[in-house]
């Protein structure tokens, strides 16, 4: 059986990759029989010998080949001997993330041969019916407005919208979210200027971590957004941390962070990246005082730009 996923929508795609991994992990208790292949270190020959090998636990194989399109020796091959690899009792799972170029041979052969569903990015009523059930995921409720202005200020981009939903959902404390909420909390595409203050802050660069700051500030940008962003990536660099030394996974395995943490593969490597730069002590200490400069703006004791600089000063 040859299945093929594929298609724009990579958050998508990537559920539905963990959906099948979860389901034969279920009924192959072993594990033994999980094999995952990429193109940089795949050749036809491995393949081969994978399929033709028998299986230890008489139990059904589940070979995923992830992004290996574009591996002309490989589809060269593969469609040659096609005809013995499609009446195989094993399970081979094509799963693309990258843009396929047009008329390509094995993509074609896959499409009219293999089980294929191409995730297409969600546009109108799809995307607020996905973005209402992931809120109601959290058991939390938003209203309509609100639902429509997050829609409007991030798009189809699901990794990005899943983590604005998360903020807000933690934000709130299930509290009803609304437009202002959503006004106060969520700006597109600051991301990376936050990854880069992380990154001066753990080189010990305060100055340049203020001016990072600064600059959106001065761009209009709320005090208490830039406040959640910096602790959601703490919050994200001090889970990554405990499972690291808790040995839950291993720190390359960009498939079970994607999974357990529910974040875009680029997100991850950064944040992997970052969290080598601190200790766990480090991190507490830091996550601390964030929580600390949270409570005393909404307590009033700080205005939102004062309590900013003193958290970068102080940590």
């Amino acid at each position: 059986m040859i299945i093929f996923l594929y298609g724009p929508d990579t958050y998508r795609s990537r559920q539905k990759l963990n959906e099948i991994i979860d389901h034969y992990k279920k009924i192959h208790k072993s594990g033994l029989n999980l094999k995952f292949f990429e193109e940089k270190e795949l050749n036809f020959q491995d393949f081969k010998d994978e399929i033709q090998s028998v299986s230890m636990f008489d139990e059904k194989k589940l070979i995923i080949l992830e992004n290996i399109i574009k591996n002309k020796s490989f589809e060269e091959n593969f469609l040659v001997g096609s005809k013995k690899i499609l009446d195989s009792n094993d399970v081979i799972l094509f799963y693309e993330t990258r843009e396929i170029p047009e008329g390509n041979p094995l993509c074609k052969f896959l499409k009219k041969s293999a089980k294929s569903q191409k995730l297409k990015l969600l546009e109108g009523q799809k995307l607020k019916i996905w973005a209402k059930k992931e809120f109601e995921s959290y058991q939390a409720n938003i209203n309509s407005a609100a639902l429509d202005q997050l829609i409007n200020y991030i798009g189809n981009d699901l990794w990005h919208l899943s983590n604005e939903i998360k903020k807000l959902v933690n934000f709130k404390n299930k509290q009803k979210i609304e437009a202002k909420d959503v006004e106060l909390l969520v700006r597109p595409k600051i991301e990376s200027d936050i990854f880069a203050t992380i990154d001066s802050i753990a080189a010990k660069n305060k100055k340049e971590a203020l001016s990072l700051i600064h600059k959106h500030l001065e761009k209009g940008d709320s005090p208490l957004y830039l406040l959640a962003m910096i602790n959601f990536q703490f919050r994200n660099l001090l889970m990554m941390k405990s499972c690291e030394l808790g040995r839950e996974f291993y720190a390359n395995d960009m498939r079970m962070l994607t999974k357990k943490f529910g974040m875009h593969p680029y997100v991850i490597r950064k944040t992997t990246q970052q969290a080598k730069r601190f200790s766990f002590e480090e991190l507490k200490k830091i996550y601390q005082k964030i929580f600390q400069v949270d409570l005393a703006i909404k307590t009033g004791k700080v205005n939102p730009e004062t309590g900013l600089d003193l958290l970068i000063a102080e940590i």
